[in-house]
């Protein structure tokens, strides 16, 4: 029973994995921009309720407010070239997910609920890689002034924090685990994601 638990539990993180690492193919967003968008439509309720589930297990902190957020009569999907989907409010985004990967937040979102993501700092010197859309190397989360927990694993979604700044500028995925990145410490720690002043910060309003 107790090896049938096991195995179980490591195809559901595998599986994740998985949409994570499918997720990083396409999803880049230093050019987006709103030709991109192939169509717009709001959300069936029936929908909506698979969606805020999604959400609540991905980020557990949105639970007591997702509906909130996510009102259930101004929720819209907005579909874009690359098998990419946003959700959005408003015509603010929300959230950025492709195919059934996870769900990434908008940074926006992420400097309302700065906890609702693990946090790795870059130092000074990365910061300047890190808002061209750089992956970050795993020195610059190593290095005096750089902070990195030990205990997350490969695939984690992140805010990419950096030193003497009180906002997150990017949102990464880590391309190994934590303490990898500081045992090995040569090469990507992170993949780039999403970064302040890219062509998905650049649109504050989807609707036509």
């Amino acid at each position: 029973m107790l090896r049938s638990l096991v195995g179980s539990e490591m195809c559901i993180r595998d599986r994740y994995q998985r949409r994570v690492r499918g997720s990083l193919r396409a999803i880049m967003f230093k050019k987006f921009n709103k030709s991109e968008i192939t169509g717009q439509s709001q959300i069936k309720s029936s929908a909506q309720r698979g969606i805020k589930s999604s959400l609540i297990d991905q980020y557990p902190m949105l639970e007591d407010i997702i509906d909130e957020l996510l009102p259930k009569k101004e929720l819209v999907q907005v579909k874009c070239q690359g098998h990419i989907n946003l959700l959005t409010v408003g015509g603010e985004i929300l959230f950025a997910q492709q195919r059934d990967g996870p769900h990434f937040p908008h940074l926006r979102l992420l400097h309302k609920y700065p906890e609702m993501l693990p946090h790795v700092r870059v130092d000074r010197g990365a910061i300047k890689h890190v808002l061209q859309g750089a992956n970050i190397m795993c020195r610059g989360l190593t290095s005096a002034g750089a902070d990195l927990p030990v205990d997350l694993p490969e695939d984690t979604v992140v805010a990419i924090m950096a030193e003497g700044k009180d906002h997150a500028c990017a949102i990464g995925v880590t391309k190994m685990s934590t303490a990898d990145i500081q045992e090995i410490n040569a090469d990507t720690g992170v993949t780039s994601i999403h970064y302040l002043n890219d062509g998905l910060w650049q649109i504050t309003d989807v609707r036509p």
